[in-house]
């Protein structure tokens, strides 16, 4: 990363704006400006995240928004109201107010004398999520967004659900968003009213988690924060970012078929990051391209950035897999639409372990019944960096049923979603299949290339589920995570279905078997035919930003992920720590520039046991302190629990608030949830 400190247009930092709302509300902003923009306005750039701008975020907003003030623009870092220092209280995601908020805040920055007029918005994940929506609203500004590691689609492509399978990342960002919901503002922004807004929070929190699982079937609650039912209401220029190694990179190909505006699409190796810091890597110089567009669509100046294909993407090449990984191998392809206008996509037959490119001329059935901790060797459903990638598949395949290709003998490679389309029987109402597409080396290690979920009781609809008749055919269709990916000469692909995918999918309540007819059975791959014209892309830029701010290390918290299978007892237990330190407390770091010491940890458990889908529960508890010379000392902790029987779901979130070391709240919820078809 080259650190740029010397900029065309020299820039000023405000720490902190309010501005105020129509109900009576205000927003608390941080902006980096031209230090002339007085006397030659600029264009503005928004990141609206709820994620506290003065001290957890200041590392990763500084670098960028200084880098873009230093090019001429305004860059404005909003946080959500009921978050940092902006007054209120977040009750959910993406409601309407959130996104009225969003747009009172560009007429206020357009309205400013160090502004043209032109706001553009950009953001990653939740900055993602809203930019597409207040999009969607069709007004005038934004005049373009740009969206990084988002969704189209709540329901199916985000923290919740996957083919109608409950993710329990939906109670870990559940729990996660419970505990950010509730962290104090500073005094030294906020004022005499910090400690109000404070106990507001407190008081009126309450889990998300439950509320996202009371709606287990696509309804009107994940229309709100959706824009995939209705792209032509998104009237603005699309720039839509993301990695192979993040959850979100389905939405990205959805919005280049669906959308009628000006639009790009560019997915590197990346985890659930900006681009210029992305790992696996190798990162690019994102700012810069990040700066193309903006000149395009808010300064009016022609960069050539829309004479480039309208999709770029990392093209992976086989290599082996680790749970970290720094380095993803492989190169840039592109194409000029999505979808391609002429695709042949490469079908294979299925028999008894065995990927055909034509019919095996017989049916077999073959049954699948896997252990409930299959899948120990997924990683995380969505990485943040270098840790959580998938692991050697072979403790997985070998509780999966395999179907594997001959040797193949050139490099295959493939971009898009793979599709399997089968008949199949269970003996249960409720199953889940996953498949998971592998990459096979010649001496037996495999990874794990992409793969998809589904609840078969939602093999029709997500909004009218049905439970398996019993012992009857039934036919599916599964499609897999987009993604590219070039198979060498000599290795194998492999098709492994399992009934489980602990921990990343919560099992059925009861274990199902699967028979699987291979009459008909097809496995499609989205195979893509080099083209010499990949060679001749033009390059990224390295990677540069501004200077990180100046901040100290007070005490160092550690992290820790342990996986251990006892195979005695047959549990299987994941145990994640993040940032504790050794007397349980987070480690903290000093902000120089404010005087703040803060510091959150998070420590998770999973658990399951084999032969007992309804023993699976999991845990996080998540401290966190802010303190400051002269008095100020706050912490917090939540500590959630999940668990289930045959009809329910069982959620316990407690919540506390210290200051110093005296307890000031306490408040303790308990959810039942019914099973729908779940």
């Amino acid at each position: 990363m080259k650190i740029v400190d010397t900029f065309p247009r020299a820039v000023r930092d405000i720490e902190n704006v309010f501005i105020p709302l129509a109900d009576g509300g205000r927003l608390s902003a941080r902006i980096w400006l031209p230090e002339d923009a007085e006397a030659s306005p600029v264009p503005a750039i928004l990141e609206y995240i709820p994620y506290r701008k003065g001290d957890r975020m200041r590392d990763r907003d500084e670098p960028m928004h200084r880098y873009f003030a230093g090019h001429g623009y305004a860059a404005v870092r909003i946080d959500v109201a009921g978050t940092g220092d902006s007054a209120g209280v977040l009750h959910d995601e993406y409601l309407p107010r959130e996104i009225d908020h969003a747009l009172e805040a560009i007429r206020w920055l357009a309205a400013q004398t160090w502004c043209t007029g032109a706001v553009g918005m950009m953001g990653k994940s939740w900055g993602g999520f809203n930019a597409l929506q207040v999009a969607a609203r069709g007004v005038e500004n934004p005049r373009a967004i740009l969206a990084v590691c988002c969704s189209d689609d709540r329901y199916e492509d985000d923290a919740h659900f996957m083919g109608g399978s409950l993710l329990t990342e939906n109670f870990f960002w559940g729990s996660v968003l419970t505990a950010l919901r509730i962290l104090p503002p500073d005094p030294n922004v906020s004022g005499e009213r910090w400690r109000e807004m404070w106990r507001e929070r407190l008081e009126t929190v309450s889990p998300l988690a439950p509320t996202w699982l009371a709606h287990q079937r696509r309804d009107d609650y994940w229309r709100q924060g959706t824009v995939s039912h209705d792209y032509g209401s998104i009237t603005c220029p699309v720039f839509a970012v993301g990695g192979w190694a993040d959850a979100y990179s389905n939405g990205i190909f959805r919005l280049l078929a669906g959308l009628g505006v000006p639009r790009k699409g560019l997915i590197g190796p990346w985890a659930h990051a900006y681009p210029h810091e992305g790992v696996p890597g190798p990162p690019i110089g994102f700012l810069q391209e990040a700066l193309r567009w903006w000149d395009q669509w808010l300064a009016g100046r022609k960069t050539g950035i829309l004479d480039e294909p309208m999709l770029r993407v990392w093209m992976p090449e086989s290599s082996p897999p680790a749970s970290a990984r720094h380095v993803s191998p492989g190169r840039w392809v592109s194409e000029a639409a999505w979808p391609p206008p002429e695709r042949a996509p490469r079908s294979f037959a299925l028999a008894a372990g065995r990927l055909l490119e034509r019919g095996s001329g017989t049916s077999e059935r073959i049954s699948i019944r896997s252990p409930v901790s299959t899948g120990s060797q997924a990683g995380a459903w969505c990485p943040f960096g270098a840790e959580g990638m998938p692991r050697d598949q072979r403790p997985d395949d070998e509780r999966s049923v395999v179907f594997d290709s001959p040797p193949l003998p050139e490099t295959v490679e493939i971009l898009g979603a793979p599709v399997l389309r089968l008949r199949l029987r269970s003996d249960r109402p409720v199953a889940t299949l996953v498949a998971r597409l592998e990459d096979v080396f010649p001496d037996g290690i495999s990874a794990r290339v992409t793969y998809g979920v589904l609840n078969l009781t939602h093999r029709s609809s997500h909004s009218r589920p049905a439970p398996l008749p019993l012992g009857a055919p039934v036919e599916i269709e599964l499609a897999l995570k987009h993604v590219a990916h070039a198979f060498s000469a000599k290795n194998r692909i492999r098709l492994a279905l399992s009934t489980s995918y602990w921990p990343i999918v919560w099992p059925a309540p009861a274990e199902a078997t699967l028979e699987i007819d291979t009459e008909g059975a097809r496995f499609e791959l989205p195979v893509r035919v080099p083209r010499p014209e990949d060679a001749r892309l033009r390059p990224f830029d390295p990677p540069e930003q501004a200077p990180y701010p100046e901040s100290t290390t007070i005490t160092e918290g550690k992290s820790t992920h342990d996986v251990h299978h006892d195979p005695e007892t047959g549990e299987s237990v994941h145990a994640i720590a993040s940032d504790f330190t050794e007397n349980g407390e987070p480690g903290l770091t000093r902000i120089e520039a404010t005087g703040m010491e803060y510091g959150d940890a998070i420590r998770v458990s999973l658990s399951i046991r084999d032969g007992d889908p309804l023993s699976a529960r999991v845990e996080m508890r998540h401290h966190a302190r802010f303190r400051r010379p002269g008095g100020f000392s706050i912490g917090t902790r939540v500590a959630s629990r999940m668990t289930a029987d045959e009809t329910s779901f069982h959620l316990e979130t407690d919540v506390e608030g210290f200051e110093g070391d005296e307890r000031v709240f306490e408040k303790r919820f308990r959810s039942e949830v019914p099973r729908d078809l779940a």
